[in-house]
């Protein structure tokens, strides 16, 4: 991935911490503990503590930050003259307030991938082929996804006021006492970033935030090394210019990217790197690298490891049959790296986490990127 930063002034690229995005992260390892380990102590007193009706309330959203990581946990991104989050999470969630109703409604849409938020096509709000598509994609996830995308469309407000009770009970429940553990080493990395970009400039600045991150030959772009390819820029027309860096406690192995047309290119960083379990057999190790050895495997392991999808959505996303996704799903669930379960008259697959931390962090790093 590459973000065109040409011509950007060293002054809009920031470093800023943000309450409502770790809340996101930390929602995310509650719902994939897979993904995390080494936080499966705190998900689990966390989880265990949880009051029920919040419980049950995250369980009807939590396809918000489990398979994708929506972009209403950085709004700041969206709104104009954005860029600085919020010192607590309450001035976070007012600038979710801000958020225009279609920006609002489209990353809140994001988990369909189909709505305008990563493609600049018409809005579900006023295109009904869109509209169309995106309640099709969320009944492939299930009916709270589809209840949810129906309410969403129906009435953005009802659900921007739901969500924002849902983020304050959150906040009540176990978030206050997590962010004020957490927001010291944040601060503390933000600023230790800032003094790095501020004395030895970008280049330095950006490989000190993760080896995955790079500044090209000519300083005119950032480059991202993860599995999926795509290219944005901060300094484009109709882009609030500039790239905001957030730091966060929870987010590894993911270095998440947001980027969608007017928004202004986030980079959510992980500063903690726990250790993994020690790997399995060398003969199951020797079967699985065997699996993963041809390319086009490697990269449905990247769209598996995200979120459950159907044979159709993987033909879909990479320009080949049905039967082909289905040969390689074969070779991949045959070596014990994908799972599959039936929802309805959708048949969905999904890569094995655990499995996959065993195999290697190299690897699980590398998918989950």
């Amino acid at each position: 991935m590459t973000i065109d930063i040409a011509g950007l002034p060293a002054d809009r690229i920031v470093f800023e911490t943000s309450p409502l995005a770790e809340l996101g992260m930390a929602l995310h390892a509650l719902s994939e503990p897979g993904h995390h380990p080494g936080l499966h102590g705190w998900v689990t007193a966390t989880s265990a503590a949880l009051p029920p009706d919040l419980a049950d309330r995250l369980h009807e959203a939590e396809f918000l930050w489990r398979n994708t990581f929506s972009d209403i946990f950085m709004p700041f991104a969206g709104v104009e003259g954005g860029g600085r989050a919020g010192a607590t999470l309450a001035e976070d969630l007012d600038t979710l307030d801000r958020l225009d109703e279609e920006r609002f409604v489209s990353a809140a849409l994001e988990f369909t991938s189909c709505t305008s938020f990563g493609t600049g096509t018409a809005s579900p709000l006023t295109d009904e082929v869109t509209r169309e598509r995106a309640r099709e994609m969320a009944a492939a996830r299930g009916p709270r996804q589809t209840d949810f995308t129906e309410r969403l469309l129906a009435d953005p407000g009802s659900v921007r006021a739901w969500l924002r009770r849902l983020f304050e009970d959150c906040e009540e429940a176990f978030f206050a006492d997590t962010w004020n553990r957490a927001r010291i080493p944040l601060v503390a990395d933000a600023r230790h970033k800032t003094e790095v970009l501020r004395r030895k400039g970008l280049a330095d600045a950006v490989t000190a935030v993760s080896a995955a991150l790079s500044l090209s030959e000519d300083g005119d772009r950032l480059v991202v090394d993860k599995l999926n390819a795509a290219r944005t820029t901060a300094t484009g027309p109709g882009v609030r210019p500039g790239i905001t860096l957030v730091p966060t406690g929870f987010g590894w192995p993911h270095l998440m990217i947001g980027h969608a047309p007017g928004w202004r290119p986030t980079i959510l960083y992980p500063v903690h790197r726990p250790e993994l379990p020690s790997p399995a057999s060398v003969e199951s190790v020797r079967l699985r690298l065997e699996a993963l050895a041809h390319p086009l495997r490697l990269r449905l392991c990247r769209n598996l490891a995200r979120s459950p999808h159907t044979t159709g959505e993987l033909a879909d996303a990479h320009g080949i049959t049905s039967p082909e996704v289905s040969r390689h799903l074969s070779v991949l669930k045959k070596a014990g790296l994908v799972t599959t379960r039936r929802r309805g008259r959708y048949v969905l697959h999904q890569l094995d986490l655990t499995v996959v931390a065993r195999l290697g962090s190299d690897f699980l790093e590398g998918v989950l990127r």
